[in-house]
């Protein structure tokens, strides 16, 4: 009869929902096919994603969410609408409040066009929520106590560093780094040293079973195939996890520059706290093999990976939904 609460970690490669009192209950690529002459929403989700690379011309899949904001936005609208009529949460005569996550630095406009995407696909009221404090609530790092925590959140599209404390952001950065663009660098690479093109999904694959990016750590290859750029025939290559640490070390380095810029902003009470409790690492990019060995190197403090770091967000907005009559009003849509 009544509709229920729902938080949504608004992601550039996933999208995942949390239904009040139900836990995560979606999670699916943010990936949408379209057919162009009839303007048609085919497929969305990971039906979608399965077509990434491999439709004819007249069908695109898209993905409507770049750098962590909408790119397209009447197919972020679709997209959501799709899913939050999937879920059936909207009630019999009300509609659900969504809780939604953006990266730290984005625009009022940017803000704007989340708020009104959430609106137009069946919300009543809209929260927006920066993502790294969420990232934290959700690893179970108590963010509410006069204490610094620091958390590092590598998504697809974004990548945000923060500390925080008193339930707030104290020091933050966001940068336009994370897992879409490792996948380019491999993709790239391979361009580059075996004349071979290959697609996406090839790409993050690659990155999934044998990247690393702590040197030496891993010694592992794997079999891949695309088209050779010269013959323009298929051709499989044997590609090594030194390689791929190598494509990625650029990328990584920006990563690591980011935090240390956090860092470097953060007051010294604070630090102190960082010393002893570490940085945790949220989001799919935590899952990057030697990242956290890396940062710890780096930074000269503890480094781990969250529990679940792919679920982090999501299940933050859970905690947050159990308490939204408490959020401050200014933060409300």
């Amino acid at each position: 009869m009544f509709s229920k609460d729902i938080g949504i970690d608004l992601g550039t490669a996933n999208l995942l929902i949390h239904v009040k009192g139900k836990g995560i209950v979606l999670n699916e690529p943010s990936v949408v096919a379209i057919d162009k002459n009839t303007n048609r929403v085919l497929a969305v989700g990971e039906e979608a994603r399965n077509m990434v690379g491999r439709t004819p011309g007249n069908i695109v899949a898209i993905r409507p969410l770049k750098d962590g904001v909408i790119a397209d936005f009447d197919v972020t609208e679709a997209m959501l609408k799709h899913f939050i009529n999937k879920l059936n949460v909207k009630g019999f005569m009300s509609k659900p409040r969504i809780l939604i996550c953006c990266p730290t630095n984005i625009t009022s406009v940017e803000q704007k066009a989340i708020r009104e995407a959430a609106e137009k696909s069946g919300g009543k009221r809209i929260f927006l929520e920066e993502e790294p404090k969420v990232a934290a609530i959700g690893a179970g790092m108590d963010i509410f106590q006069p204490s610094g925590n620091m958390v590092v959140d590598i998504g697809g599209g974004t990548t945000d560093v923060a500390v925080l404390s008193m339930g707030d952001i104290v020091t933050s950065q966001s940068i336009k780094m994370a897992g879409d663009q490792f996948d380019a660098d491999i993709l790239n690479y391979v361009k580059k040293e075996y004349k071979l093109l290959i697609g996406e999904r090839t790409a993050e694959a690659i990155k999934l079973n044998i990247a690393t990016v702590f040197p030496d750590s891993r010694n592992e290859e794997m079999e891949i195939r695309g088209r050779d750029m010269v013959s323009g025939l298929p051709r499989t290559i044997t590609i090594k996890s030194d390689e791929v640490e190598k494509a990625l070390r650029e990328s990584v380095a920006v990563i690591v520059q980011a935090a240390k810029n956090v860092l470097e902003k953060t007051p010294p009470e604070l630090s102190a706290d960082i010393i002893d409790r570490g940085v945790i690492l949220t989001g799919g990019g935590a899952l990057l093999h030697g990242i956290d060995q890396l940062l710890a190197e780096e930074l000269k403090v503890p480094v781990f990976v969250a529990e679940n770091p792919m679920d982090c967000v999501a299940i933050g907005t859970g905690v947050m939904l159990e308490n939204i009559d408490k959020i401050p009003q200014s933060k409300l849509g």
